[in-house]
């Protein structure tokens, strides 16, 4: 049985991206691999710099992803900062990080394009996402695209360290699921909370509607065939159909005579139908706030008990354990 980890920042409300990027697959995971999931709350510090909205949002992401199908008898179920090993080893890698391996990492420039701040964290950030991987052994770690190259940097680090003090880190591998690599937001880029771009999963009919509704599309006319493949309203429509209603829809937009706003309510509908038990589930989480941290605590001690096996043995060899 394969080790699979990945984690979900809670910098934000969660939306369609998330689910479908990553969540969907983590929770399907559950049920036939070793699952390791987390909330990536030191990681979010780089975008979310109020300590309130960062503990809440931390919750809030925690009975998110309960809400959604998360099984914490089926999976290790944490948050970051309750595994404080994670920091020690976060320290160890950074000791055998090449500065020039992180200056090639474009998310950092692309980030501070946006217009983040360009503080140490940010920059570190691969070696931290390191650290989350290496530190349980991680057989495989589902990444959106533009998480591949910080991967590629978490694989050179256990190559490295793996050389230098002898074998120790299981050496990862990604797992991009081409279909989904890109969710589009509203206005065609990649949907984040950072573009302002998002479908929201847990929020009201008013706000989902005006999202959706949003949707940038082209200006062909009514009549005009349409090319559902340069649509980013059917490449979004396409992640609530089946392979037949895929079919159906992009039949539709071939033949001519489709409304782009018949096919955004229709999308609104999806979503809110998709999602409604949910919403039931996540409703009930939050009038049991205690029940959840009672979750993640026992999700903490389950991971760390794995970290410790494997931080003992990188302080051993690191000559940290000197006694």
């Amino acid at each position: 049985m394969r080790r699979v980890l990945s984690g979900i920042q809670p910098s934000g409300a969660l939306h369609i991206g998330n689910y479908f990027g990553m969540m969907q697959k983590m929770i399907r995971y559950q049920e036939e691999e070793d699952l390791f999931a987390f909330i990536a709350n030191y990681h979010a510090m780089t975008s979310v710099s109020d300590g309130k909205t960062l503990a809440l949002g931390t919750l809030d992401a925690a009975v998110s992803f309960l809400a959604l199908g998360l099984d914490p008898d089926k999976a290790t179920f944490w948050v970051q900062s309750d595994v404080p090993e994670v920091q020690e080893l976060t320290w160890v890698l950074s000791s055998i990080t090449p500065m020039g391996l992180l200056e090639r990492c474009h998310s950092y420039k692309d980030k501070v394009t946006k217009g983040i701040s360009p503080n140490h964290g940010l920059f570190a950030y691969p070696v931290l996402m390191a650290a989350d991987i290496l530190l349980f052994q991680s057989d495989a770690v589902p990444v959106g695209r533009d998480q591949k190259q910080h991967l590629e940097v978490t694989r050179d680090l256990a190559e490295k360290f793996n050389h230098q003090y002898g074998p120790t880190f299981t050496v990862p591998e990604s797992e991009i699921d081409d279909d989904l690599a890109l969710i589009p937001g509203t206005d065609g880029q990649k949907m984040s909370k950072s573009y302002g771009n998002t479908i929201d999963i847990f929020t009201s009919r008013k706000v989902l509607k005006k999202a959706v509704m949003s949707i940038v599309t082209d200006a062909a006319a009514i009549e005009d065939p349409k090319d559902p493949d340069k649509c980013n309203l059917f490449t979004l429509a396409k992640l609530f159909l089946d392979t037949a209603g895929e079919a159906e829809l992009r039949q539709r937009y071939l033949a001519g005579g489709l409304k782009y706003s018949d096919v955004k309510k229709e999308l609104l509908e999806q979503v809110w139908t998709t999602f409604e038990p949910h919403r039931e589930k996540r409703e009930e989480l939050l009038a049991r706030p205690d029940d959840v941290r009672d979750i993640l605590a026992a999700g903490a001690l389950k991971a760390r008990a794995a970290a410790a096996e494997t931080l003992a043995t990188v302080r051993e060899k690191v000559g940290i354990a000197y006694r």
